[in-house]
């Protein structure tokens, strides 16, 4: 644990998370904000729309395993920027592609690779933060998932003409973004800063694999995730097709209202951090 740092720096550490997390859900919800035109473009059925984010969600748990080991035992220093660069580009790669098999096989990389952000970011909190200040912490960090939610319509609104094509420079903007976030951790951060966590706070001898995937506590939290997720991501995949396709709304209509429904996730975030600090 960097103990000559400032806590405000271990805040700014934060911002840099949150900031991950906003990249993170800017790349992944490109696709739907201009799943119309891709649609269109590519000559897509609805189901192979749908299998884009089916084989997204599948490498995303790929993902999860592999990086959740890797995180254990790679320096994050090394690890955060590779898989922050690895989606990043997958994005970008995205905006060049001429076929479906080629977006495809981008959407499962960038599914692949930014599943590596969450065993990093709470690696990194783990590191910084007391107990205290870890649900805050992780609270900030979580909330850039709106926040990219938030923003990416109105970029994207902004970026995209009326040539159907032009979503494709849109994609490569926002991938861009990512390889800047890299830099700025190579910046902010130093080789040996995140390697332990607190030493007070070590484990002597807690759970075994086995037996906490056999617990019920597991089982009660994966569905409560499971049944949150699935709702969110329903969301997240067809709202701009149902609103335009669906209900005849304008391509800026559906950004805007999409907007507008994140911004309310992204406060109920912060209040959730917020509230568990009070209790």
């Amino acid at each position: 644990m960097p103990e000559n740092r400032s806590h405000t720096w271990k805040w700014y550490v934060c911002g840099l998370l949150l900031l991950a997390t906003t990249i993170n859900y800017m790349d992944r919800v490109t696709l739907a904000n201009a799943s119309v035109r891709v649609t269109k473009e590519f000559g897509l059925s609805e189901e192979q729309y749908g299998n884009l984010e089916l084989y997204f969600g599948w490498a995303f748990a790929v993902g999860s395993l592999v990086f959740g080991l890797l995180a254990d035992r790679v320096r994050i220093y090394w690890l955060y920027p590779v898989v922050l660069a690895g989606w990043s580009v997958m994005g970008m790669v995205s905006g060049w592609t001429s076929s479906y098999s080629e977006l495809l096989i981008c959407r499962i990389l960038l599914g692949f690779f930014e599943a590596g952000h969450w065993p990093c970011a709470l690696k990194t909190t783990f590191a910084l933060l007391d107990t205290k200040d870890r649900t805050m912490g992780n609270s900030v960090l979580q909330s850039g998932a709106s926040i990219g939610a938030i923003v990416t319509p109105q970029i994207m609104k902004a970026l995209m003409t009326d040539d159907i094509g032009s979503w494709r420079g849109a994609f490569v903007v926002v991938g861009a973004v990512g390889i800047g976030w890299v830099l700025l951790w190579f910046v902010s951060m130093r080789p040996r800063e995140l390697e332990t966590a607190p030493p007070a706070e070590k484990a002597v001898g807690g759970p075994q694999l086995f037996d906490l995937i056999f617990s019920r506590r597991f089982w009660a939290l994966a569905l409560l995730i499971t049944g949150t997720q699935t709702v969110w991501h329903i969301y997240r995949v067809w709202l701009m097709k149902f609103l335009q396709t669906g209900r005849g709304y304008s391509e800026a209509e559906a950004l805007n209202f999409q907007s507008a429904y994140y911004i309310a996730t992204d406060v109920g975030c912060v209040l959730a951090g917020v509230v568990s600090i009070w209790l």
